[in-house]
């Protein structure tokens, strides 16, 4: 199994940058398309919001940026008078930030060219340290490494799984463990970015819980109207062999997103993996709703009532309330978990048991004493 961290790190890179597959758009940027690039020797007045598949700083901003891509690189020559805030699958830094830098990555490296006068938060799969920050360093991560070259002005926080800090590496303000750290958040696209272990705004849990609710009931229903036999398959599956429809879910949900990642670290596998994040985002969505009305359809199943829409909506308002539930989120889980693979299932072209009211029976010749015979 996973743990939150790589799951961070892993999802970081498929919601994010999947989400954005060939798409790039600045909102005032030296260019749209794939790559979005401020070239060695070109100033950019201004604070700089990008999105693209590449982000590249090899010049000056003289405001802060913003970037949320498959990859962020801010070279030797590039120089950022003001923060930088980014979310991508990988960040790099090997120029000169004049500001505070937030950053959230399935990797981040910091080399030793690096020069940050601000502080640093950084949150991802591997994060790497080479460089020198005037202010504090805050890390949350799978795997922290902090080399000879490295120094750090304030003090070094991290909360990471494996942690190594190199004899020669100097930390004015001491090295500490905190578990649990929470970390500053990017800002990105004009508001604080919300995953894993960054801080986010306050949302009323009923507000949101309400929102999906509709949202979810609204997508159930088009599902079940488009395909209701492949529906009742699906609810066959996972009502009727749970544990096997638990274990393909679960082997979906690991082996998926290690795959996708695997692609996104090569050239030619980048647009497989793009296109594959964001397939496998969307089949989340389905498979939850899915699970909803398998949990729902056993819930009325024990009153001995059968009413798809009733089931939709019994199910979707359990998870819902499971929210507000200790524990809540790891029952969701199993759903989540069921549903995927009853749909895995259902697509490859299996069934419940004879019981299952989407699977015909055979056609058979005249029965004796019928009126055929």
């Amino acid at each position: 199994m996973f743990t939150t961290k790589q799951l961070v790190a892993v999802l970081l890179s498929l919601l994010v940058v999947g989400s954005l597959a060939g798409v790039a758009a600045a909102q005032q940027g030296p260019s749209a398309g794939g790559a979005v690039v401020v070239d060695e020797g070109e100033t950019f007045d201004g604070d700089l919001d990008a999105v693209g598949g590449t982000v590249v700083i090899a010049g000056t901003v003289t405001g802060d940026v913003s970037a949320t891509a498959g990859t962020v690189l801010v070279t030797e020559t590039g120089v950022i008078n003001g923060n930088l805030d980014g979310v991508a699958g990988s960040v790099t830094i090997e120029g000169t930030v004049n500001g505070d830098v937030s950053l959230a990555g399935g990797a981040v490296f910091v080399r030793d060219t690096a020069k940050i006068d601000g502080s640093l938060d950084a949150a991802g799969g591997n994060v790497q340290l080479d460089g020198a920050v005037d202010g504090n360093v805050r890390v949350g991560a799978e795997e922290l490494a902090v080399g000879p070259t490295a120094r750090v002005g304030g003090s070094l926080e991290y909360d990471a799984a494996t942690a190594t800090v190199d004899s020669a590496a100097v930390v004015d303000g001491g090295v500490r463990q905190v578990d649990g750290l929470v970390v500053a958040s990017p800002v990105v696209a004009g508001a604080p970015f919300q995953f894993g272990q960054f801080e986010a705004p306050v949302i009323p849990g009923w507000v949101v819980s309400g929102y999906w609710l509709l949202a979810n009931f609204v997508l159930g229903a088009i599902i079940v109207l488009v395909a209701p036999d492949f529906a009742r398959r699906v609810t066959g599956l996972g009502t009727k062999k749970a544990v096997r429809s638990g274990g393909v879910g679960l082997l979906a949900i690991v082996a998926i997103p290690i795959v996708l990642l695997l692609l996104l670290l090569t050239i030619v596998g980048i647009p497989l993996s793009l296109a594959g994040g964001v397939g496998f985002l969307l089949a989340l969505w389905v498979a939850g709703i899915y699970g909803a009305l398998v949990l729902g359809t056993w819930l009325l199943s024990l009153a001995d009532y059968d009413n798809r829409w009733a089931a939709l909506f019994a199910g979707l308002f359990v998870l819902a309330v499971l929210d507000f539930v200790p524990l809540g989120g790891v029952l969701e889980f199993v759903v989540l978990l069921v549903g995927l693979g009853a749909f895995a299932l259902a697509l490859r072209g299996e069934s419940g048991d004879d019981g299952d009211e989407s699977v015909s029976a055979p056609d058979e010749g005249p029965q004796e004493g019928s009126p055929m015979a």
